[in-house]
């Protein structure tokens, strides 16, 4: 495994307005050696996407799944593109990495590191006094020191894409060389949500990736937009996630939601969803493996980590307060299997990168590069919402 230097305790902030590829060069521009170290890191992208995307039929999946997202989200394309020059790095890596599992899995690779365990821990509490939703980045440990906090304001001349999207405002951590959207994010509209990555077993080349979709859900104006933009009809998803989210502004139930979304089924051209609402009064709980919606899973991994931090959370009362949930997603009594998931070697195959805390009611936004439960914030960032 390629070592990580030790976890730095620190959190750059890109502040940027223009087109998509004006604020894509800009990143890509910023942190530029970040992604660069990245990308050359990375063992899934170096040992298992890139020698596939040099046989023919990687190249072919490669190149069906590019054309159906310059059809639906040639505005992203250009997003990645401004990435991939800003930091002098070839696209198809770039591209690749928004694959992820696709590439492998869609092809049956016999020596696929599928297994590897990323994935995140989110809570929802929902009560009339106390509103949060509080969510731990875990990924590999190459990850680690490898991410970054993005403020975008992009505005184009004209409408762009599947959804005629003019104006984009948001903030959200990215992975190094990764599009916005697939983490913890808000937008001005008063979208607030998280991702839980979920490992399905049959996914298709041809389809849009989850990170493609969590991107344009960055510019929801609604919460049926945002079911719009999942559902993907007409295509569907190529891959699987869960999405804890709500809406700040014109919610007056003060509702919050978990939707859980599989690939498409079969010859279908829609992604599967199911939809759980979270009203006040109640709390949710979720990690990397389904809860409710019947897709199989591949990755027994992720699903026994699931399982051990869903454990170490339900060994709590339920939380009534913001110290409440920092305290949860700070456990470390899991064992390899944690909540917070750093046991100090560099070598570690997984780490828990950051987390985030949204105080739905102060509208702030906490930021950790460490365990909440022992740290300080280093920042606590209002949530900019867009006047009517």
């Amino acid at each position: 495994m390629a070592k990580s230097i030790p976890r730095r305790h620190a959190i750059p902030i890109l502040y940027t307005r223009g087109t998509h590829y004006d604020v894509g060069f800009d990143m890509g521009r910023t942190f530029a050696s970040i992604i660069n170290n990245f990308v050359d890191i990375f063992e899934p992208l170096n040992k298992e996407y890139l020698p596939l995307y040099e046989t023919p039929k990687g190249k072919e999946a490669y190149d069906q799944t590019l054309d159906t997202v310059k059809k639906s989200f040639p505005q992203y394309i250009r997003e990645l593109e401004g990435i991939a020059d800003g930091a002098k790095v070839e696209f198809h890596k770039l591209f690749l990495l928004h694959m992820d599992e696709i590439l492998p899995q869609s092809l049956k690779n016999e020596n696929s590191v599928q297994a590897a365990p990323v994935g995140c821990s989110t809570i929802i509490v929902n009560h009339e006094d106390c509103r949060i939703l509080a969510h731990t980045e875990d990924a590999l440990t190459e990850t680690l020191n490898n991410y970054y906090f993005v403020v975008a304001h992009i505005i184009n001349d004209t409408p762009q894409g599947k959804y005629n999207v003019k104006e984009e405002k948001f903030m959200s951590l990215c992975y190094a060389g990764h599009l916005p959207g697939y983490t913890m994010n808000y937008n001005h509209h008063g979208l607030v949500f998280s991702i839980n990555t979920i490992s399905a077993t049959y996914l298709r080349s041809g389809k849009t990736p989850r990170h493609i979709l969590t991107r344009s859900l960055l510019s929801s104006d609604s919460y049926e937009q945002a079911l719009t933009i999942l559902k993907d009809s007409g295509i569907g998803a190529a891959d699987a996630c869960s999405i804890n989210l709500t809406f700040l502004k014109n919610n007056d139930a003060k509702m919050c939601y978990n939707i859980e979304m599989g690939p498409v089924d079969g010859d279908g051209t829609e992604s599967q969803l199911d939809i759980r609402e979270i009203p006040i009064g109640d709390h949710s709980f979720h990690c990397n493996k389904y809860l409710r919606l019947q897709v199989p899973e591949v990755n027994p991994y992720m699903v026994d980590s699931s399982d051990s931090r869903m454990k170490a959370f339900k060994s709590y009362e339920i939380p009534k307060t913001k110290e409440d949930v920092k305290n949860m997603l700070g456990d470390t009594s899991g064992g390899e299997h944690c909540v917070f998931r750093d046991n100090g070697d560099v070598n570690e195959l997984v780490k828990t990168i950051a987390v985030g805390v949204f105080d739905l009611e102060a509208k702030t936004y906490e930021l950790y590069s460490d365990n909440p439960r022992y740290n300080e914030p280093h920042v606590v960032i209002p949530l900019v919402i867009k006047e009517d």
